[in-house]
């Protein structure tokens, strides 16, 4: 075969080698730049998600301090009310309690009873 027959058919393969050369070089520069992007997403989104978690705490301990809050004046307001029943009607509150006193004790007394049977 005649040198001029292969040369087209060589410039050809040349071609064709740098095309695909050139669409190597551009399918790594693309992935390169999808993989820097994909990074800076993942990190912006890690912030966004650290910084809801910490609003999210710090709502939480609002609402805690606030029910603690709470139910420490109804506990006080529960001991008031009970002090002054007691200043109020001292043999009543005496008699009161020795009544629960007597029923617990009865049913302390009678679960202790029916378990040895």
């Amino acid at each position: 075969m005649p040198d001029n027959a292969l040369n087209p058919a060589a410039q050809e393969a040349n071609k064709a080698s740098s095309n695909a050369s050139a669409a190597l070089d551009h399918t790594e520069r693309s992935f390169g730049e999808a993989a820097a992007a994909a990074k800076v997403n993942l990190a912006e989104a890690a912030k966004r998600i650290e910084q809801s978690i910490a609003q999210g705490l710090e709502t939480l301990r609002a609402q805690t301090r606030t029910y603690t809050d709470t139910a420490g004046q109804q506990v006080d307001d529960a001991q008031r009310y009970v002090a002054e029943r007691v200043r109020e009607r001292p043999i009543t509150a005496t008699l009161a309690g020795l009544g629960v006193g007597v029923l617990l004790g009865l049913l302390l007394a009678g679960n202790r009873g029916g378990r040895h049977k």
